[in-house]
């Protein structure tokens, strides 16, 4: 049986180079991984650090803070009264300012206007009552659920005056008076004179149109009634009316105008539009429109109304809607529908 010599310090000295050698590669594979996965991280980093901040100035907070987040940016919010009660809500101020390359993720100030600061009662004499609700609804339009600073008393106190109606005459509190808290406004406005006397304007002979056109310019009261046109009477045209033009009425006087019925027309109806209105102490603006069936729209009558039973001729298509506004406000709408016309009308 023969023997195997072993060199033993070979071996070793084999093992020890081979042993040297995966550690060289095994540390060289570790500093190659690490340079790479530095150098993806900071290429990374550079790409996404750079953004453009954006231009919010004017905006609402809510779309402001919206196009932020698009950026990656994020709000520091500082609230300041303003000069005007419309800018509530809107971005004044921002810092840095639009165009400026930042790094995402970097914080953006943006000054919100809080609106007006109201410490003192304003000045209401003299102006028109309707100009006033408008500018405290807006002012106030935002405040949600929470009570407006200045609440008015209703109903409002009217007096006679030499002042035009609607002309604010007295308020409290004062003008000037300072303010802590909510605060209820009481006003007393003008009807207008008393025995004022108006010339009634003579509307015999004239066309609907016309007529329509006549009660707006003189702001009269005013009642349709209709009829047919006998022989002789030119249709759609004023018969009589009651007082007669030129007579001198008080200012409330109701005057009552009989209009001829036109012909027949194939696709179109006479009627009345009627409506009962809430009296007002004193003329309000009104207008009536027509939006007819192919999208046109046509006003029919604007003056100033007192309010009560409202009657206005027209002679449209079928399907045309018939839209009645009091201060620029929707108040009644209706469809012109066939029915049986030109017959004796009274409201």
């Amino acid at each position: 049986m023969g023997f195997i010599n072993l060199d033993l310090d070979a071996i070793e000295g084999y093992v020890a180079n081979h042993l040297r050698l995966f550690i060289s590669m095994a540390a060289g594979i570790l500093v190659f991984v690490g340079i790479i996965a530095v150098s993806v991280f900071f290429i990374a980093l550079r790409g996404a650090e750079q953004t453009m901040v954006p231009d919010v100035t004017g905006q609402d907070l809510t779309s402001a803070l919206q196009e932020l987040q698009v950026k990656e940016l994020y709000p520091r919010i500082q609230l300041r009264y303003s000069q005007t009660s419309s800018d509530k809500g809107l971005i004044l101020e921002q810092d840095p300012n639009p165009g400026t390359i930042v790094k995402a993720g970097r914080r953006i100030r943006l000054v919100v206007s809080q609106g007006v600061m109201i410490n003192t009662m304003e000045n209401y004499l003299g102006r028109n009552i309707d100009e006033v609700r408008m500018d405290l609804q807006t002012l106030f339009a935002s405040e949600g659920s929470v009570a407006p600073l200045i609440t008015l008393k209703e109903p409002l106190m009217y007096e006679y005056s030499a002042e035009t109606p609607g002309t604010i005459l007295q308020q409290r509190p004062e003008p000037g008076s300072g303010i802590s808290g909510p605060t209820v406004l009481e006003l007393v406005v003008s009807r207008g004179p008393e025995d004022a006397l108006i010339q009634i304007p003579n509307m015999v002979n004239l066309s609907l149109n016309d007529v329509l056109e006549q009660i707006g310019r003189s702001g009269i009261d005013f009642t349709f009634v209709t009829r047919p046109a006998q022989e002789g009477e030119i249709p759609e045209t004023v018969a009589a009316q009651n007082p007669p033009g030129g007579s001198m009425a008080k200012a409330d006087t109701r005057v009552t105008i009989t209009l001829l019925s036109p012909e027949p027309s194939e696709g179109e109806v006479f009627g009345l539009f009627k409506y009962e209105m809430a009296k007002n102490p004193y003329p309000l603006a009104l207008r009536l429109e027509a939006q007819l069936p192919s999208g046109e729209r046509r006003r029919l009558l604007s003056t100033e109304y007192a309010g009560g039973p409202l009657t206005v001729p027209y002679s449209l298509p079928v399907g045309t809607v018939l839209i009645l506004y009091m201060l620029n406000r929707e108040y009644h709408r209706e469809t012109v529908i066939p029915q049986i016309v030109f017959q004796a009308d009274r409201p």
